[in-house]
């Protein structure tokens, strides 16, 4: 499915993959083993969400060549373009400091929970340098663009709280509760029709980038695929029955 490695941990448990990151560096040899996951995840039928633990790693350039940071900028962003387009919802839970490239991988997430203690920042400004992932689009698109700037030009760190009310995060747990939580709430995403929250993802990740209308229009195309499908029946079935619907994502 993936190549094993000691820098990460994949546990798959019914339909669910936790994807922990032990890699302290995001690091070429690290960045390619996460493609590696990712394309595994996408193509594996078993599994309908994904939940991406660990992200308190950072880059580590000392000594590159431009041609190198280039080169190094390229494959972080194929990765994370990787995710975007990876067609299961996938929660990032964060916990602990998370910086530069930690953050350019939650942001590529659909969404993130985090830790009350956790903390988010991009300190590359610091030593003279911008994120490289998707960094500074993702940032604007999540925070918008006057909140990005501030974190991008400053490299200040946000608690949890402060990344919460600005739209960065979107639910914060106690520390001890945060995987049990986190684990529950992409459990529940999952049990809905897989085919349909498929479809979301896609029309708001599409429509992030074109005019409204044009974007509506999607949005009744797919909307319209949606009954053509065994699970809208399924879904629909089940409510004038009054029972769980037992989806199965056709």
């Amino acid at each position: 499915m993936y190549k094993k490695s000691d820098l990460i941990d994949l546990q798959v448990v019914e339909g669910i993959a936790t994807l922990s990151l032990k890699g302290s560096r995001f690091d070429a040899e690290f960045l390619k083993l996460l493609f590696s996951a990712f394309s595994g995840l996408k193509s594996d039928p078993e599994v309908a969400g994904v939940l991406i633990t660990g992200l308190d790693g950072d880059a580590e350039l000392s000594g590159a060549t431009s041609m190198e940071v280039a080169a190094y900028s390229a494959l972080g962003q194929r990765v994370m373009f990787a995710l975007d387009a990876l067609g299961k919802p996938v929660i990032a839970a964060a916990a602990g400091a998370v910086r530069g490239p930690g953050v350019e991988l939650a942001l590529s997430c659909d969404f993130i929970v985090a830790g009350r203690s956790a903390s988010f920042a991009f300190p590359g400004i610091l030593s003279g340098a911008i994120p490289c992932f998707g960094g500074t689009q993702r940032l604007t698109r999540a925070v918008g663009k006057a909140r990005a700037k501030e974190l991008l030009f400053t490299g200040h760190a946000v608690s949890a709280p402060e990344a919460q009310g600005i739209g960065l995060v979107n639910r914060v747990y106690e520390d001890a509760e945060l995987l049990a939580s986190a684990q529950q709430l992409i459990f529940g995403i999952c049990r809905q029709g897989t085919l349909a929250i498929r479809m979301a993802k896609e029309i708001v990740d599409a429509g992030q980038g074109i005019d409204l209308k044009t974007a509506c229009l999607m949005e009744r195309d797919a909307f319209a695929l949606c009954f053509a499908t065994l699970d809208q029946r399924e879904g629909m079935g089940s409510f004038l029955e009054r029972r769980p619907a037992n989806f199965k994502g056709r």
